[in-house]
């Protein structure tokens, strides 16, 4: 009713997740790219594990990559997880249009099936990758069954990728300890959260005009209240502003202001009015003001309270264990502001003078922080940032606060974490429950090299490449003729990238130009925890 009132084609605020409405915020377009990686990684393995609040886009970013899959890609889609592990894989062989019928319900002849199948699609050349949806309704059972499928491998590399799309009970799941095996196959983690009211306001606006919206039908106070009404959530956001622009229609308003917003918030989430809400804190008030009055009056004026009889003696109760403190409250402790402190003793340790560096430039993460030395905003598990030995940063999460904590040590339980006033130590499957996968690097890097390095390149960023790999293998570096990256290189290059779970794209990049830089013998490493 509202479309020709307000100068639309179509509704705007569809729920039905349309490729044509996407709008990908900055976390959502790094979050796409992880799920595009986790496909392009290919045999390389392992598990690609995305999560995010209900309604902040998980499913939409999923219909995005099966739009942009290569055309190699065979994919099993799995949107209904309540499985038990035969139906599971019965699900996995129909979705890659396998005849399953003789071997239904024998979890033998189910995996048989799909190693035939996988070993057959690895000699076309084919990558086939398994997208669990709400995969944090996996059973335990279901769980361990969709690990074994990642031991299906040639003797170099794995033949199935697995992505697990999910809400944060699937981070919660995946760091108990008996599902550990698991949680250290994941070689990338990404978390969605909500839209800021920047990009609130930049998603009604995109969502308007893809549907033919000539004008902004919101007010600046409008759109800033559907924002804090929804929390940027873009399913509420959805459903709020449909409701919002059907009640300016009824109300003849041209354009919708934060009342009819808050208006339409208050039916859509059933929250009472703001009215109400007042009316009621001050009879609460008043009732509490009424019962204080009348106990005070029945107190007696003179007399004295009784004495309570002394306790009889008893033998000392035996002292309580020691409570063993939390992560979560460790990071609960961690002063506001702490970042700058983490940068600057992470900065210490690569022996950068903090007079001669602006620690809030640095704490930006630029390609270049200061002459030789690099900055990496990166994505992994603990056995990647294992496998490079060196300091970085962990972006925490601690209910609605972000923070960095310096991560010093680690050994195969526990993790050593630098928070500012003090290191501790703690399990690393509760590190997990609070690690999203991002994490910060710094490293050395000679001046003269290029951003990234590429086949044909020759010089000097060529000649550190060949040290670098001669640390990877055994292999000599050609004396002869100036350096050149040719194709016996790039297959070296391949496989460094390949082992540190990177895309084998051969294309020295910075998280490549990281993994080189590992092998340096200068530079800080992890300390080994000591039981």
């Amino acid at each position: 009713m509202y479309l020709e009132f307000y100068g639309l084609a179509e509704p705007p605020f569809s729920i039905t997740p349309d490729p044509r409405f996407v709008f990908l915020s900055e976390r959502h377009r790094e979050a796409l790219a992880h799920l595009l990686y986790g496909v392009g990684q290919g045999g390389s393995g392992g598990f690609v594990q995305l999560t995010g609040e209900v309604g902040t886009g998980k499913t939409t970013l999923s219909r995005l990559l099966l739009e942009q899959l290569p055309e190699n890609a065979r994919v099993a889609l799995v949107l209904n997880p309540r499985l038990s592990p035969a139906e599971l894989l019965e699900t996995v062989a129909e979705e890659l249009k396998l005849d399953a019928t003789p071997v239904r319900g024998s979890i033998k002849g189910l995996v048989d099936l799909l190693s035939h199948y996988l070993l057959d699609a690895y000699a076309q050349g084919l990558r086939v990758v398994l997208v669990i949806d709400e995969a944090q309704n996996l059973s335990t059972e279901a769980l361990e069954q969709v690990r074994l499928l990642t031991n299906l491998e040639t003797p170099t590399q794995k033949l199935l990728q697995i992505i697990l799309l999910g809400q944060p009970e699937l981070r919660e799941k995946l760091a108990r300890p008996d599902l550990r095996q698991l949680a250290q196959r994941i070689t990338a983690r990404w978390h969605l959260t909500p839209l800021d009211e920047a990009e609130t306001e930049g998603y009604l606006r995109h969502r308007i005009a893809i549907a033919g919206g000539k004008r902004f039908p919101f007010t600046r106070l409008g759109a800033r209240a559907l924002h804090r009404a929804s929390g940027g959530v873009p399913r509420l956001v959805n459903i709020i502003a449909e409701r919002a622009l059907l009640a300016g229609y009824v109300a003849d308003e041209p354009q919708v202001g934060e009342a009819l917003v808050e208006h339409a918030a208050d039916e859509v989430l059933a929250r009472p009015r703001r009215t109400r809400r007042r009316a009621a804190l001050a009879l609460g008030v008043l009732a509490l003001a009424v019962a204080g009055l009348l106990g005070w009056q029945a107190l007696p004026r003179d007399a004295e309270a009784p004495v309570a009889p002394p306790a009889a003696s008893a033998a000392p109760a035996p002292a309580p264990p020691a409570r063993v403190e939390t992560l979560a409250e460790m990071l609960d402790a961690v002063p506001e502001g702490a970042e700058l402190a983490a940068w600057t003793h992470l900065l210490a340790l690569w022996d950068v003078d903090p007079r001669r560096v602006a620690v809030r430039d640095a704490a930006r993460c630029p390609a270049i922080i200061t002459a030789g030395l690099s900055c990496l905003r990166g994505g992994g598990n603990l056995a990647k940032l294992d496998a490079l030995d060196r300091p970085v940063l962990l972006a925490l999460r601690e209910g609605d606060r972000a923070l960095l904590a310096l991560l010093v040590g680690l050994d195969a339980d526990q993790v050593a974490l630098d928070l500012g006033s003090r290191t501790v130590t703690v399990p690393r499957a509760e590190l997990e429950s609070h690690w999203l996968g991002e994490y910060l690097a710094v490293w050395r890097m000679p001046l003269d090299l290029d951003d990234s390095i590429r086949r044909g390149a020759v010089g000097a960023p060529v000649a550190w490449l060949q040290r670098q790999l001669a640390t990877f293998d055994t292999l000599p570096m050609d004396g002869a003729g100036p350096p050149l990256y040719d194709a016996t290189l790039e297959s070296r290059v391949r496989r460094v990238q390949s082992e540190y779970g990177l895309l084998p794209d051969g294309i020295v990049g910075p998280e490549t130009q990281l993994v080189l830089a590992s092998r340096d013998p200068q530079g800080p490493r992890l300390v080994r925890i000591l039981h």
